[in-house]
C-alpha cells in the first residue's frame, strides 16, 4: 500500500509534514522517536491496519525530521511537544489513540498534561507506549555523559556520536539537555486520566526495561499494563512485535468505542 501524500503546517514558521487518514472514532495519533520519521516500520503498520479497520490515523514529523523542514539540531522536547500538539489541534477529530515510540513517549505523556491543563483532556482515550524514552535526557543520559562530552557541550554546545541505526551520527545539544529538565515528567504522578499499555524489550540496548518500570511507579495504580518482551530489541519490530502493537491498539481502541 503506497504511502499517503503529505500535507504541511507551518508551526513557528516552520512546514511541518503531516499524513492523515479519515476514519471513524477513536483516532489513532503516532508520535515517532528521536531522529525517527512517520515512514518508519511501526508506523506505516498502523496506517495498514488503520486503512484495515476503518480508523482515523494521524502522524506527522517533527522538525528536523524526515519530510519537516527545520534543522534537527535546533530541536528540543518543548518545540517538538508544540509541533506535535499543533498537528493535534489541526486534523484530530475526536477521541484519539495516542501511540508513542521511545522520544515519541515522552511527547505523548506531555501532550496529555498540556490537554488536561487546557481542559481538553478527554480528547485522550488511550496511551500505547513503546520503549517508552521519558525524561531519557535527564535519566538516561546525563548520568552518563563522559568529561570529553560534558566539555563539547560548554564549549560547542552540543557533541555527536555514531549512531546504531543509521549513516548520519546523533546530535545532542546543550538546549536539548537543558530543555529536557524543564519538560521532565518523572517527579510525580503522571495524571493521564485514561488507560495506558506499555510495550517493552527486555534487550533493549538504549531504554532499559528498569526505565519502563520506574514510569509504572510514576502513573496512576489503575488502568496502566506493562508487556515485557523478553527478547526485544528498543525497536520492537519484528512480526511479533509488530503483532503485539496492532492487538495492544485494537484493544485500546476498542475500549474507546465501547465507553
Amino acid at each position: 500500500m503506497a504511502a499517503l501524500p503529505y500535507e504541511t503546517i507551518t508551526v513557528d514558521n516552520t512546514p511541518i509534514a503531516v499524513r492523515r487518514r479519515a476514519g471513524k472514532a477513536p483516532g489513532v495519533a503516532w508520535l515517532g522517536g528521536y531522529r525517527s520519521d512517520m515512514l518508519g516500520t511501526k508506523a506505516e503498520e498502523l496506517d495498514r491496519w488503520a486503512a484495515a479497520n476503518g480508523h482515523a490515523y494521524l502522524r506527522h514529523d517533527y522538525s528536523g525530521h524526515g519530510e519537516s523542514g527545520g534543522a534537527f539540531r535546533d530541536g528540543t522536547i518543548s518545540r517538538w511537544l508544540a509541533e506535535s500538539l499543533a498537528v493535534f489541534d489541526a486534523y484530530a477529530e475526536g477521541p484519539q489513540v495516542l501511540v508513542g515510540s521511545s522520544m515519541g513517549a515522552w511527547i505523548a505523556l506531555r501532550m496529555v498534561e498540556e490537554l488536561n491543563a487546557a481542559g481538553k483532556g478527554d480528547r485522550v482515550a488511550g496511551l500505547v507506549l513503546i520503549a517508552p524514552a521519558p525524561d531519557f535526557t535527564i535519566e538516561l543520559m546525563e548520568p552518563q555523559f563522559s568529561d570529553a562530552q560534558r566539555a563539547a557541550l560548554e564549549r560547542d554546545g552540543y557533541f555527536e556520536e555514531p549512531s546504531e541505526y543509521g549513516p548520519e551520527p546523533n546530535i545532542y545539544t546543550r538546549a536539548l539537555i537543558e530543555d529536557g529538565r524543564r519538560n521532565q515528567v518523572m517527579k510525580g504522578i503522571v495524571e493521564t486520566h485514561c488507560p495506558v499499555t506499555i510495550l517493552q524489550g527486555m534487550q533493549d540496548p538504549d531504554v532499559p526495561f528498569s526505565h519502563a518500570l520506574k514510569l509504572v511507579d510514576h502513573l496512576p495504580a489503575e488502568d496502566v499494563t506493562l508487556t515485557l518482551i523478553r527478547d526485544g530489541d528498543h525497536r520492537l519490530s519484528r512480526p511479533q512485535d509488530l503483532e503485539l502493537l496492532i492487538r495492544a491498539v485494537a484493544d485500546m481502541a476498542a475500549r474507546a468505542s465501547a465507553d
